[in-house]
């Protein structure tokens, strides 16, 4: 039957390349396992398809609909397929095309964003809006923050464009606006008063503009459906079938959305001549939704997503049938395993167990470094070999938690010549706050270089504009000097008291900067312009994931700057920078065999390789440190350990150092908890060679590290859920069989010790009892440490 309804007419039943028949074609149905069959051929009113990693899940979803279109169940306009990416669409609707021919095109195939501009540009009027309204992206949208704040002089009470333009995002992706923000907004709070003018301001000035952000296109639309419901009607009769990939990454106007577009039609919202007709088609029944999605991959709650969306899936539905699929096209056993394992610590998921007819195959390979330079060695050498033994760079890949990680990989990479590029990511030296942080140093090395001088103008913000900068330049042409001797000058341009005060202030520090460059360390003086400007302090002020990131990646900054001057006792800021110019120079190495990937383990989301190099496997890394006091925080990060391990098809390596340069301080890190979560049977731990036991003897006995350990930076024994029906395990042969053991050995404030890369100390301070003493030591030569008395290569004197 076809009907017309506000311009819609639903295709007429297409022929498949299969034929049309009461029963799906067997040949949609060949090569599926029985879990897969299920789900391709179950035709309830919700399904919930758990699809483990590596499972096939995009295989069902295609056939699923490819089996609608040949059973005539559905007109192809009668589909909504929602994914996440733009590339995630792309290969759904070239593979269903292959399937079904060009019946496909009559789909709608698109991600959550593509989907509501298609409708919001159709229901325009309904806004009081043209058809071509325009879409903000995150630089316009900042740019109108930018203004905004400007113009209230908020940056005065600490808001800054980016924790703004977070916090409206995460507001719209509740589906709060400004008004709805107003009613419970503490406006006695003059921070709080500000960010809720800029809201409310931005919101109007998106209006003025006949634009739309792109959290409003998914929040506008949810907002369009419940304000006029024969809108929605008019869709929830268009779409029978909605189909929606990646659920548990779906946050709460996402959620929404979906809940709209499937709920029983109204029948006081479809036109009266049309009425009986439909309810006697059964159109007016509410449409069937299939979700896909798996709990153990949900690792964006900092984008939004809720993970109670796919757990309570069955709740929202209570009719649902869930399906789970378990069986493993990627992986070998003992890497499933080990996910398996660790993934059954968490208590927010369905539960199910992955497998594989692949075999066992190779054990995992664990090692432990003691530095992330040693670490960094490593993974280069073992690339180099398998490389060596036939393996593709392309096929390889290295998963960091933090960017700021990648700095010590690059570094040994480049020396090593090994070609690597940094998917969804950009180089540590090509990051803006690393280019600023550069700038401030080669000003202090060469005030004549005005390139870097105009970069670290306003940066951070201090109130010089354009228009400052071009009074600055003028009078440094007529003078015929350097920028910087014009900054000197800044009394005699009239420029306003603020600015003049910001200027001077600058130009001092540069200048007390530039006196210590030849004499003091180069992580002194980097040290110095950080604590000054307020740099890092800023990004951490604003909370904002990215900020924190930035901040992040300068004290990796300075924490190369100290690692510089321990491998050159006498080397200066000149030559450090040399240093850094001739690796970047570097960087533009041969890849005419491929190249290594290194990213972040939310990059690494939804792809696969033949090996993977999981590192830096610590506490206060995986978990990250800032997970501790998120609610679900150390669950999530298990979940993206989870990740992290279910990308590898044959081989997988676990990498840890004991002493990392976090934080720029080099400190005493702990084994990941995650780490003795994973069966001891199914890793081989190798060490670095600075672990031998210097004073000979028997092999050393293994690290044991046990739930509830803490060191003088955190403690997670409280926030460690017990394992579901599992023996607690002793971390038998984990982080190592091979790492050094000084057994009762114990220092008192005043010891001298000797250390094998140190050199001799005093200890000035012991915290921690036991296994877990760690001493502070000041060395003559190195500076102060802190030691892991357990395990580091240390003798007493």
């Amino acid at each position: 039957m076809s009907f017309v309804l506000d311009g819609f007419e639903p295709d007429h039943p297409t022929t498949s390349s299969f034929g049309g028949s009461s029963e799906v074609d067997e040949r949609l149905l060949a090569g599926l396992n029985p879990q897969q069959r299920e789900a391709v051929l179950y035709r309830g009113r919700a399904l919930l398809i758990v699809a483990g990693a590596g499972s096939g899940k995009t295989s069902v979803l295609t056939r699923r609909i490819a089996g609608l279109l040949d059973t005539r169940e559905a007109w192809p306009s009668q589909i909504l397929a929602i994914t996440f990416t733009n590339k995630a669409a792309a290969e759904m609707r070239e593979r269903i095309h292959g399937l079904v021919g060009d019946a496909a095109q009559g789909m709608w195939i698109s991600t959550f964003h593509s989907a509501c501009v298609r409708i919001l540009r159709r229901q325009a009027e309904a806004f009081g809006l043209s058809p071509s309204f325009t879409i903000y992206d995150s630089a316009d949208s900042r740019a109108l923050i930018k203004r905004i704040l400007k113009e209230l002089e908020a940056d005065t009470l600490g808001l800054t464009v980016s924790s703004v333009a977070g916090r409206i995002s995460k507001l719209k992706n509740e589906l709060t606006d400004a008004e709805s923000f107003a009613r419970n907004a503490n406006v006695d709070d003059p921070k709080e008063s500000a960010f809720l003018e800029v809201f409310r301001r931005y919101s109007e000035g998106l209006a003025r503009a006949k634009a739309f952000d792109f959290d409003d296109l998914i929040a506008q639309t949810v907002y369009l459906f419940r304000a006029f419901p024969e809108v929605a009607a008019l869709y929830q009769r268009r779409f029978r079938y909605v189909l929606v990939d990646e659920y548990q990454d779906t946050n709460h106007a996402q959620y929404a959305l979906i809940r709209e577009l499937v709920r029983a039609v109204k029948p006081q919202n479809v036109p009266a001549d049309t009425r009986t007709r439909l309810e006697a088609d059964g159109s007016i029944a509410p449409a069937s939704l299939t979700v896909v999605g798996d709990s153990d991959q949900s690792i964006y709650a900092f984008r939004g997503a809720d993970i109670r969306n796919i757990v309570e899936f069955e709740r929202d539905f209570p009719e649902a049938k869930t399906i789970l699929l378990e069986q493993n096209y990627r992986s070998t056993q003992n890497i499933l395993d080990a996910a398996n394992a660790v993934i059954g610590n968490n208590f927010d998921r369905t539960a199910k167990n992955l497998f594989t007819t692949i075999g066992a195959g190779d054990k995992i390979t664990g090692y432990t470094g003691y530095s992330a330079h040693d670490e960094a060695q490593f993974v280069a050498d073992e690339i180099d070999k398998l490389r060596t033994a036939g393996t593709s760079l392309n096929d390889m890949a290295v998963f960091v938690r933090t960017n700021s990680q990648t700095r010590p990989l690059e570094e040994i990479f480049i020396r090593s010549a090994l070609p690597y590029r940094i998917p969804g990511g950009t180089k540590f030296f090509e990051r803006a706050e690393i280019k600023d942080a550069m700038a401030y140093l080669i000003q202090v090395v060469n005030p004549a270089d005005d390139l870097a001088l105009r970069r670290i103008l306003n940066v951070p913000r201090r109130g010089i504009g354009p228009a400052t900068e071009a009074t600055l330049q003028a009078h440094a042409d007529r003078e015929g000097v350097p920028l910087r001797d014009a900054l000197r000058d800044v009394e005699q341009l009239g420029l306003g008291p603020k600015v003049t005060g910001a200027i001077r202030t600058l130009v001092d520090l540069l200048d007390e900067a530039s006196g210590q460059a030849l004499t003091a360390a180069p992580a002194d003086i980097f040290a110095l312009l950080m604590e000054r400007t307020g740099y890092v302090t800023g990004l951490r002020a604003t909370r904002d994931a990215q900020d924190e990131a930035r901040a992040e990646n300068l004290e990796e900054l300075l924490a190369q700057t100290k690692e510089f001057r321990k491998q050159n006792p006498d080397g200066t800021l000149i030559e450090f920078l040399t240093n850094v110019a001739l690796l970047a120079a570097a960087d533009e190495i041969d890849d005419t065999d491929g190249s290594v990937s290194i990213m972040t383990l939310h990059t690494a989301k939804g792809l696969e390789y033949d090996t993977v190099f999981l590192t830096g496997i610590e506490e206060g890394l995986l978990p990250h440190q800032m997970s501790a006091g998120e609610p679900g925080g150390v669950q999530e990060e298990r979940r993206l350990f989870y990740v992290g391990v279910t990308r590898a098809k044959r081989r997988l390596f676990f990498s840890l150092a004991m002493q990392r340069a976090q934080f720029g301080d080099t400190t005493v890190a702990l084994p990941s908890r995650y780490l003795q979560e994973v069966p001891a049977e199914l890793i081989e731990w190798r060490q670095s060679p600075g672990f031998a036991n210097s004073r000979g003897g028997s092999q050393p006995r293994a690290l044991n590290a046990r739930r509830g350990g803490s060191s003088d930076r955190f403690s997670y024994g409280s926030s460690l859920p017990p394992a579901p029906n599992r023996e607690k395990r002793e971390w038998a042969n984990a982080v190592t069989a091979k790492v050094r053991d000084n057994g009762d050995l114990t220092l008192e404030i005043g010891d001298r010790i000797r250390h094998a890369d140190f050199g001799e100390g005093r200890v000035t301070g012991v915290t921690g009892q036991g296994p877990k003493s760690i001493a502070e030591v000041l060395f003559d030569t190195a500076g102060r440490k802190k030691l892991l008395i357990k395990i580091a290569p240390i003798e007493k004197l």
